[in-house]
């Protein structure tokens, strides 16, 4: 059987859920449709996605229509959720984009439309709510056409609007689809000026495939008007899935954990086949899997190119991971969305469990949280028993704080949220401490040099010692601590970019007792490197100088032309840089960048500036040095700074 990998995404409150509960009640998955209002949909999971009637999680559902295997794969539509989106979106052949004919093309839905036609995704549309009052027919389409794509197909006529006998028509009028495919198909035209005969159906096909043109299906989730014919579009007009034999090659885009705690990985298939008890690579790693499950047909021994299947065994797998096989490494050239591509978060806040007791369980349930979700980074504060989570956006609070709730029992408070920023060396620094000098209580010799790195070039440690001029453990306890250690800089943010160089090395070789018993403290260990290696880094640090630099998002504002003062004036008081505005007549374009921190706080005003017509997106461009006081990060370590009392805490360890 064919298969056809398929996404629905729409705004929040769209009815894309519905839409799901539909489909799967008309292809005899379930036995009745479910409803986001009474909670108890299949495919949102999550307590607080049926608390909000919103989906956060990608969950996949198997069914068939006609001689062709459908695996659903239900895609967030909240913005807060985007890179859930985009990670779904990498494995889709193609989508159906939901739209409410009550409120029609709303700001989310111009941003997931775009993601669509940026990643060249063949989309359907579905306007939904046919049977609500206020739905409209004309007025939808000339939206779609105004503010997401003019090539749309109309594929019937709509009747009995705003009332629950509303219906759909699949009537194609072939005046209006021959326009529209003739504006990409030259060859096409020809045959109609030359009064030749027309495959309109097979052109309209082919360009579905391409996505060049979307054809529009209206209905309603809730009564079923309409969604019939939808099923016959995604059955005809969707690509199915592309299958090849070798090589292997499979995306993960969702890990969760089973009962018993194992990971579970979504995996969806390009090319090749694998099987059980057939060991895989995977990132930097490789294992065996143990068990297996297609989506739609439950256990199996093998897997084939095209299908999404759950594994099981691969301990260290993460979402974005490539899998192959050993022979093959590299993988192939297949562009793939990765969670190693979205951009960093800019935000951050301290997660506290309410009961004292929960501090270890807390720890744990967010180390699984971050493991599902690569877009969660933990940072532990040891000095202070705190945790830092870092987030895209303040919803992502909610669903934290509703998960743990629900999966592990553990209720939590979040602090105030603030900005991630990083520290970068302004210039060249460098120091040395001595063995067995009055100034150094450990028995090394360390010396280092650092210097500024260009942007993204990550952290590198070199030497000018000998490799040989003391045990190689001794030298890469000093590298490993570096590496730690620039996590938090002069002012505690981390240096992503810097070149350290060890200029000096010394130990104190291993000595024995009489009886042959050995003395620490005669004789270098590790440790004593691990120990004094953050007070000469931080020294040199200090002569070398860091600055502060603060994220910058790119932003795109399109809001109705005459509120375009009163948004600039509120742009400029978030110290934001707009660009010169592209003004038209209804609805104008603002470009620029804005401080991350400002972002949350133009979401919230936009609404009123724009009567509610305003969309922005935004993204992660790029760090800028900061402005006005200078934000310093709390510590979370023995601060090497303060030498007296990071040599307390040290000594009191050894």
């Amino acid at each position: 059987m064919e298969v056809l990998n398929l996404g629905i995404l729409a705004h929040v409150d769209a009815g894309k859920t519905s839409l799901t509960e539909r489909l799967l009640y008309a292809a005899g998955v379930i036995d009745e449709v479910g409803s986001v209002d009474d909670g108890n949909t299949q495919t949102d999971s999550l307590a607080l996605e049926r608390q909000r009637g919103i989906t956060i999680k990608s969950a996949v559902a198997a069914f068939t229509i006609g001689d062709v295997g459908i695996n659903l794969i239900d895609t967030p539509g909240h913005p807060d959720f985007i890179a859930e989106v985009e990670r779904a979106l990498s494995v889709l052949d193609g989508a159906v984009l939901v739209i409410s004919a009550v409120e029609g093309v709303q700001a989310q839905t111009r941003v997931l439309m775009r993601t669509l036609q940026r990643l060249r995704i063949p989309t359907l549309i579905f306007v939904n709510k046919l049977d609500r009052p206020g739905a409209q027919y004309d007025g939808v389409l000339r939206q779609i056409a105004a503010k997401l794509t003019r090539e749309i197909v109309p594929m019937g006529e709509a009747a009995y609007l705003g009332t629950p006998e509303a219906m759909f028509k699949p009537i194609v009028q072939e005046d209006a689809l021959l326009e529209v495919l003739t504006r990409h198909d030259d060859a096409l035209l020809q045959r109609y000026v030359d009064n030749e005969p027309l495959s309109l159906h097979e052109a309209l096909i082919s360009q579905t495939h391409q996505a060049i043109v979307h054809p529009v299906y209206f209905g309603s989730a809730i009564t079923g008007a309409g969604t019939e014919a939808l099923a016959d579009g995604i059955r005809e007009l969707l690509p199915r899935a592309r299958t090849t034999g070798v090589p292997l090659d499979g995306t993960v885009f969702k890990v969760e954990r089973g009962p018993a705690g194992e990971k579970i990985a979504y995996v969806r298939m390009f090319s090749g086949t694998t099987q059980v008890r057939e060991r895989v690579r995977y990132g930097d790693a490789d294992g065996k899997i143990t068990a297996l499950e297609v989506i739609g047909e439950g256990p199996a021994a093998t897997i084939h190119a095209g299908q999404i299947g759950r594994f099981w065994g691969l301990a260290d797998i993460r979402i974005g991971d490539t899998l192959t096989d050993l022979r093959n490494i590299s993988g192939t050239e297949r562009p793939i969305v990765s969670a190693k591509a979205f951009s960093p978060p800019t935000l951050e806040t301290v997660v506290t469990p309410r009961k004292r007791s929960d501090k270890g369980n807390l720890r744990v349930a967010l180390t699984q949280l971050a493991e599902q979700d690569p877009l969660i980074n933990l940072r532990q504060d040891d000095l202070r028993q705190e945790t830092y989570v870092s987030l895209y956006g303040e919803v992502q609070k909610e669903v934290i704080e509703s998960t743990l709730a629900t999966d592990f029992g553990i209720e939590v408070d979040f602090r105030e949220t603030t900005t991630i920023c990083i520290e970068r060396i302004a210039g060249t620094g460098q120091a040395v401490e001595f063995n067995k000098k009055d100034a150094n209580p450990f028995l090394a010799t360390v010396g280092l040099r650092v210097e500024a790195a260009p942007v993204n070039a990550g952290v590198t440690f070199e030497l000018e010692v000998e490799l040989g001029s003391m045990p190689y453990a001794f030298i890469k306890a000093v590298e490993e601590t570096v590496r730690e250690t620039l996590h938090q800089g002069i002012h505690g943010w981390q240096i992503p970019d810097a070149r350290v160089v060890m200029t000096h090395s010394g130990y104190s070789a291993r000595q024995s007792h009489a009886h042959a018993v050995f003395d620490k403290s005669m004789s270098s260990t590790a440790g004593d490197f691990r120990f004094l290696t953050p007070l000469v880094l931080m020294t040199a640090l200090q002569e070398a100088g860091t600055t502060v630099h603060e994220p910058m998002h790119s932003f795109r504002l399109e809001i109705p032309t005459d509120t375009t003062r009163a948004v600039l004036a509120a742009l400029a008081r978030l110290r934001a840089i707009p660009q010169v505005p592209a003004l038209a007549a209804e609805t104008s374009t603002l470009e620029g960048e804005i401080p991350a921190a400002a972002v949350y706080e133009l979401e919230q005003q936009l609404p009123a500036l724009t009567r509610g017509e305003g969309v922005l997106e935004s993204a992660f461009e790029r760090y800028q040095p900061a402005t006005g006081l200078i934000p310093d990060r709390p510590r979370t370590d023995h601060d090497p700074l303060n030498r007296r009392e990071y040599l307390l805490h040290v000594q009191r360890r050894v």
